[in-house]
């Protein structure tokens, strides 16, 4: 097969993150007809990629600070060579964060949207948005990484997925009106509860089946999955307690070891905890930034 012959000499890309606040996962016949249905909200602090040609694929994973300073560097990241892989293209393909990686973010789903979507437009492969997204979510499905974070990140708002990968029915809300922040207790790596039948009978068993129409409703029905899913530490589960008695609506972020919450007092409880993270909600989804020639 001759090689795909780039078309410019970078694309630079950018995908919201995903904060899953309850969800069911739906094993189906294929990749499109696997993954979860449940409700989240979509947010701005997600994923910035960068690829370029290159000889052979390489990766460079950076979780930036506020000012630009390297917190994390990683520079094996399997379901991003497996997209590279998949389309026939080698690139060098550079990803930057600022939330904590592997945290329940969205991060995966958001870095393999952008790359997906730069990888088309670098190498001119015409891509459909919906072809980009299978692609994207096959390779979370293959790696165990997440299930339905690429089909809530195709949009914005609050989502509400109502049936599996990405090509289901999807409700979204924009009603999301008052600050969003969270606080992270370290990682929660979604393989091992991806890959645990007991893990995911107990989370299946815990969904809730009411519709969320309100934001309020929305953390009440998370915060009642979070208790029931088997997934929560014992420092989430008190924090969690002090929030309801100040009548903070929050939950746990799926999957990921920290806290989420909705409010301006929201603030200065979850700081006491530690590094407060400030989320705002996405107006969109996947947006190619720049093609430089």
């Amino acid at each position: 097969m001759r090689p795909q012959e780039p078309v410019a000499a970078s694309v630079t890309a950018s995908c919201p993150g995903h904060i899953s606040g309850y969800f069911r996962p739906v094993t189906g016949s294929g990749y499109q007809t696997t993954g979860s249905i449940g409700a989240g909200i979509v947010i701005m602090e997600g994923v910035t990629v960068r690829v370029t040609p290159a000889h052979t694929t390489s990766i460079t994973v950076r979780r930036l600070s506020s000012d630009g300073t390297v917190r994390e560097l990683i520079h094996d990241a399997p379901p991003l060579a497996y997209v590279a892989c998949r389309l026939g293209v080698s690139a060098h393909i550079e990803t930057k964060c600022t939330l904590p990686i592997g945290a329940g973010f969205g991060l995966s789903a958001a870095a393999l949207m952008a790359s997906v979507s730069a990888l088309s437009e670098l190498f001119n492969l015409g891509m459909t948005k919906e072809a980009c997204s299978q692609l994207a979510h096959e390779s979370e499905i293959v790696h165990r990484t997440g299930l339905g974070d690429v089909a809530a990140c195709q949009g914005g708002g609050r989502d509400f997925r109502r049936g599996p990968g990405t090509g289901a029915e999807i409700r979204r809300f924009y009603d999301l009106h008052e600050p969003l922040y969270a606080v992270n207790f370290g990682p929660l790596p979604s393989p091992l509860v991806l890959g645990s039948p007991d893990a995911l009978s107990r989370i299946s068993a815990a969904y809730p089946e009411e519709y969320p129409g309100s934001p309020e409703l929305f953390f009440r029905l998370s915060n009642r999955f979070a208790r029931g899913s088997g997934l929560l530490t014992q420092e989430l589960s008190d924090l969690l307690v002090e929030c309801g008695r100040e009548n903070i609506p929050a939950s746990m972020t799926m999957l990921g070891n920290g806290i989420f919450a909705m409010g301006e007092r929201a603030a200065d409880l979850l700081g006491s905890y530690g590094e407060i993270l400030e989320l705002h909600v996405a107006p969109r989804g996947v947006e190619i930034l720049e093609e430089s020639s």
